[in-house]
């Protein structure tokens, strides 16, 4: 059992940096601005989160469910499934970056453990350490980037950019063929990718909730913020941060692909060496929506993708006026109004009427309309007889008026 001064000690007194060092695919780790080291108010890293907690009404949620049964996959930079607050819910998958880090390695997979232990954090020793938002599920690691300080990190740099789209696509379907239920993605692409929207569209055809974060480029007062993918993708949930005020933080990019705000400033995570961090940026604001979508899928498996969506946009807490606006989305996600919505859906999918809508990938080849296809009868065929005959009679009498023309011209000289 640690004691209060090595509880104090554990608790990391510095903000992760600003990870947005630009990959060859434009690609940034979302975490949040470099700020001043700042003390925890508390030695206890259960105490620290309790706000997050109570933002996202987790408690209450807990009551219907903890996420048993369900696995996120967690696309990002590698998670240790051996610190205390993980230990038996990661499931460990394949390591797509190509730069050969060996996961032992103090700077491997640091970005992805802090993630997994907001989604399927159990926390240890009775009420100590970090617990997700839904400490019962299963964490599926799938390792597509590098962190900055990875030994690997400046060769992944080097990495042509359709090279790095298309690790994410094999990881995406990787996900999908191995169970997950949710696809947790804490990271961002400057451009679009074919590659990598094939695969979403393969994710929704199998009723995977696919959550992104929408970046950290802040707020522009002239338009918004550029877009990032995957959360600018058709069909993918993208979350902004807010802070404990609940208002957007200063960094969380404002454009339309956000949809839901969740907490992102200070946030405490377990890190894979084991230390208790505070982390910001739009990545732990994705990591703990993807928790709540675990909670949903673990009570309703059976609840389509666009209605998990639905739920989750419908029951927002501190909505903007409007109803939506474009640094918080719908409002800040409420994890227990999200159960009862999802319920409600569960039970009546008609219920979706007048609430904010999913977006669909696209529904699949089933939802492309045949090619029309006309009947053929003596009906069709006097039109066409009629139309071929009105089209022989004005080219003859074009060629019979150029004749003409050309008879009569009167000399040049």
């Amino acid at each position: 059992m640690l004691t209060r001064k090595s509880r104090a000690r554990a608790i990391s007194l510095a903000i992760l940096g600003m990870l947005a060092l630009l990959l060859p695919a434009g690609l940034t780790i979302a975490a949040g601005p470099a700020t001043p080291a700042r003390a925890a108010q508390s030695d206890q890293p259960r105490d620290a989160q309790q706000w997050v907690l109570d933002m996202l009404n987790a408690p209450a949620a807990w009551t219907v469910t903890q996420g048993a049964g369900v696995t996120v996959a967690v696309i990002d930079s590698g998670v240790n499934p051996d610190v205390s607050d993980l230990t038996g819910s990661v499931i460990t998958g394949p390591d797509y970056t190509g730069v050969g880090t060996s996961p032992s390695n103090p700077n491997w997979g640091q970005h992805g453990t802090w993630m997994a232990s907001l989604i399927a954090g159990h926390g240890h020793d009775g009420d100590s350490g970090i617990l997700g938002i839904a400490p019962q599920s299963k964490v599926l690691s799938i390792r597509v980037i590098t962190d900055p300080s990875d030994p690997g990190y400046r060769r992944y740099q080097r990495e042509p950019t359709a090279r790095v789209q298309q690790s994410l696509a094999t990881g995406i379907r990787y996900a999908v063929v191995h169970g997950a239920g949710v696809i947790s993605m804490s990271i961002g692409y400057g451009g679009p990718s074919r590659p990598v929207r094939s695969a979403l569209q393969y994710a929704y055809d199998h009723n995977v909730v696919v959550l992104a974060s929408a970046g950290n480029s802040g707020r522009s007062a002239a338009a918004h913020a550029p877009y990032s993918f995957p959360a600018d993708y058709p069909g993918v949930i993208g979350v902004a941060a807010v802070g404990q005020d609940a208002v957007a933080a200063g960094f969380s990019s404002d454009n339309l692909s956000v949809q839901l705000a969740a907490p992102g400033v200070n946030v405490p995570a377990q890190g894979r060496d084991g230390a208790y961090w505070l982390v910001s940026g739009t990545s732990p604001a994705c990591a703990l929506t993807a928790g709540v979508a675990a909670l949903i899928k673990a009570a309703y498996p059976r609840l389509s993708v666009a209605l998990v969506a639905t739920a989750l946009r419908s029951s927002t807490q501190n909505r903007p006026p409007g109803g939506y606006d474009d640094s918080v989305g719908f409002g800040t996600v409420d994890a227990a109004a999200a159960l009862a919505a999802a319920r409600r859906l569960a039970a009546d999918p008609a219920a979706a009427a007048g609430l904010p809508l999913a977006i669909h990938f696209g529904g699949g080849s089933a939802a492309v309309p045949p090619a029309p296809i006309f009947k053929r009868g003596d009906e069709m065929l006097i039109l066409f007889a009629l139309l071929a005959f009105t089209s022989l009679a004005l080219a003859v009498a074009a060629v019979t008026r150029i004749i003409v023309l050309r008879r009569f011209r009167p000399g040049t000289g």
